[in-house]
């Protein structure tokens, strides 16, 4: 069966289809940039408060840091 010819789809109905695609890869682009800045915050976060298990364990004092900050202070 050949085409008619006759072009069946507006220019309304096919500007309406094309924004509607591009909402949805705008959005679809939204969503990958959250995802994205959370693993990268996620891995900040780990590596300030070390979240990898390399903190100090509970049993091992503190090293003393008064004397430090007098010295500094007499400066």
């Amino acid at each position: 069966m050949a085409s008619s010819g006759k072009k069946k789809t507006t220019m309304a109905k096919l500007n309406r289809e094309r924004k509607l695609r591009e909402r949805r890869l705008d959005k679809q682009a939204k969503k990958d940039a959250r995802k994205q800045a959370s693993h990268h915050h996620g891995q900040l976060r780990d590596v300030l408060t070390g979240g990898d298990d390399q903190s100090m364990p509970e049993g091992i004092p503190q090293p003393a840091l008064d004397h430090v900050v007098q010295s500094l202070a007499d400066v």
